[in-house]
């Protein structure tokens, strides 16, 4: 069983920047698949930004490419968000999530086998 537990969610104004931070226990972090998803009020949850076992990185939405960066460190068992230029519609609770499986779509957020508790984050205007 992996236990994932975010954190560096708050309260920021728009422009600001927040870094999120996902610590896992259990399981071998290595080898997962880890990923980043949000969900805002009333919405699907989406996936942000996805990063292999070997530091390849995907971005979900368009709007979050050039602002948002996935990083891992293996020998911390985490995995980062660092989210810069940060905007209103970002406003959401972001998921850390782990994913056993090395194949098939990384963005489809049934494929997760793990989920943290979440962060809020809002971004005010």
């Amino acid at each position: 069983q992996v236990h994932l537990v975010e954190s560096g969610g708050g309260l920021v104004q728009a422009g600001a920047f927040l870094r999120l931070s996902c610590v896992a226990s259990g399981g071998t972090f290595s080898s997962y698949v880890m990923g980043w998803f949000r969900q805002a009020p009333g919405k699907e949850r989406e996936i942000v930004a996805a990063i292999l076992w070997n530091g390849e990185s995907t971005y979900g939405a368009d709007s979050v490419k050039g602002r948002f960066t996935i990083s891992r460190d293996n020998a911390e068992n985490t995995v980062y968000l660092q989210m810069n230029s940060l905007k209103p519609e970002d406003t959401a609770v972001y998921y850390c999530a782990a994913r056993q499986s090395r194949t098939g779509n990384v963005g489809e957020v049934y494929s997760y086998n793990y989920w943290g508790q979440g962060t809020q984050v809002t971004v005010s205007s």
